[in-house]
């Protein structure tokens, strides 16, 4: 079953910490090829805003990533990742 929140419900039951470790594996993952697009929605879902979201990859990614990133994407794709990834 699919569900539309991604996770969402269960992660706020998680500690700052926990949702800083599972979102550290997903900058790992995009290291090793998970797109972007998915990393940012992921992210979000687990911190509980776009705005937490933000802080946190800005803490795990180096400046020239979050460019990078946001550079491979088009579009409102780009849109979005950019309002990650600035």
């Amino acid at each position: 079953m699919l569900h539309a929140d991604l996770g969402a419900s269960l992660y706020k039951t998680w500690s700052a910490e926990q949702q800083r470790d599972e979102i550290a594996k997903l900058v790992e993952g995009y290291r090793a090829g998970l797109p972007v697009l998915i990393l940012c929605r992921m992210t979000e879902a687990i911190a509980g805003s776009r705005k937490r979201a933000r802080e946190i990859l800005h803490e795990l990614m180096t400046p020239e990533e979050r460019q990078e990133a946001a550079g491979r994407e088009t579009g409102e794709a780009r849109a979005l990742v950019l309002d990650f990834l600035r």
